[in-house]
């Protein structure tokens, strides 16, 4: 193969398909170089994308909102086929097709094998965890194309067990490589469990995902906040109760008009650093949701964050917020002696369970985030109206894979 089409980023609001080389089985240079390991990787693979999506998270560097440079590739959401394998991967072959999580893990170190991947040791010279196509996350190319090489594959890759079922059910399998199991790990960390009552903030695909995970959990009732009608109506698809936050009035209030009380067991940050206040006319306010969750949530109860937060925003709304220091009431926490997760979703410790759900009939997650199938070439189209508020989940098929 002489070469590989992939989404990079090429400023504020824009992004372009571009051809780049092919992907050898080889570490990036600035990890191997600076982390002591050869740049040989016979443990690795490269796959032939059957999907692969577009993340909230992309956004947040396509706005110009991270320190992303010119030219970044871009995603981290990958299904493939494999193709290629290095010598030393002995249990996955070529034509499995596989998710692959977004979390880049040696399957080697401490937080390995503490299950810990999102926080991988051995990936990144910047800092603990790595992902495909993310700013200061290694350096590792992008899974929007056609092609991409997964190292350590033998403990990265899930394979799923028939190809002819995989790609019947891929819109709802594509979601396990992060918002399905981002989504879980929210819900999950937040505590919710049988009988309880549940709030996401934000009801873009994480939140979907999130509140869906909830109902999986047992949730009695999941209620979803958003400002976006067609976000909110597609949380009410599936059984959600919704709040439109562009509307006047106290978050406690609406959700005591649909539960009778001003508070829930559980709730979930879906949104991140890109949070705005309440109202028709909200200001960018980073910690608004953080403030929210804390306020709504019931004594002893807990908070699970997979929204995003960042070291470094250009963008920001003033210059603590440029290094992720937000006006959060941590004495509310405090003082209701609430429990926080946050950080990427280990994607390893709920992805096989899941998958297991979606292969069973019994997880439809790719309707719950109204999956959206565009080829390669429109991926520029689909991020514009993502960042317009599409209630819709894209998945880019490089490669005509998807059954239409």
């Amino acid at each position: 193969m002489s070469g590989n089409r992939v989404v990079v980023y090429k400023g504020p609001g824009e992004v372009a398909v571009e051809t780049i080389d092919y992907p050898k089985l080889e570490i990036p240079s600035e990890v191997s170089s600076k982390m002591g390991i050869k740049q040989n990787a016979p443990h690795a693979a490269i796959l032939k994308l059957v999907t692969t999506n577009i993340c909230g998270s992309d956004q947040h560097m396509v706005r110009g909102r991270t320190t992303a440079p010119v030219g970044q590739s871009l995603g981290h959401e990958i299904t493939g086929e494999v193709v290629e394998i290095g010598d030393d991967v002995l249990f996955v072959k070529e034509g499995d097709i596989c998710s692959v999580p977004f979390n880049i893990a040696c399957g080697r170190c401490r937080m390995c094998n503490e299950g810990k991947t999102g926080v991988c040791l051995n990936v990144n010279p910047a800092r603990p965890g790595a992902a495909y196509g993310y700013v200061d996350m290694g350096g590792w190319i992008g899974g929007q194309a056609e092609y991409v090489m997964v190292p350590y594959a033998d403990f990265n890759l899930l394979k799923f067990p028939d190809r002819d079922q995989a790609l019947e059910k891929i819109l709802d399998l594509t979601m396990l490589s992060d918002i399905f199991p981002t989504g879980y790990h929210g819900a999950y960390t937040a505590g919710v469990t049988t009988g309880s009552t549940v709030y996401v903030a934000g009801a873009g695909p994480v939140g979907l995902a999130a509140a869906f995970s909830a109902q999986v959990l047992g949730a009695s009732a999941v209620i979803v906040g958003d400002m976006q009608a067609d976000r909110l109506k597609q949380a009410a698809s599936f059984g959600c109760e919704t709040i439109d936050l562009s509307q006047e009035g106290s978050l406690p209030d609406k959700i005591e008009q649909i539960l009778g009380v001003p508070l829930v067991d559980a709730a979930v940050d879906a949104v991140g650093f890109e949070a705005r206040g309440h109202g028709a006319n909200a200001a960018e306010a980073p910690a608004t949701v953080l403030n929210d969750i804390m306020s709504v949530t019931q004594v002893g109860g807990a908070l699970g964050i997979p929204g995003l937060y960042v070291t470094g925003d250009p963008g920001a709304v003033d210059e603590n917020a440029k290094v992720g220091q937000i006006g959060v009431q941590l004495g509310t926490g405090w003082a209701k002696s609430l429990s926080f997760t946050t950080g990427q979703c280990p994607v390893k410790r709920y992805n096989r369970k899941l998958m297991n759900l979606i292969l069973a009939g019994k997880a439809n997650i790719a309707k719950a985030v109204n999956a959206t199938t565009i080829s390669l070439d429109e991926a520029p189209q689909g991020y514009r109206e993502f960042d317009q508020g599409a209630a819709r989940k894209y998945v880019i098929d490089p490669h005509g894979m998807v059954a239409k």
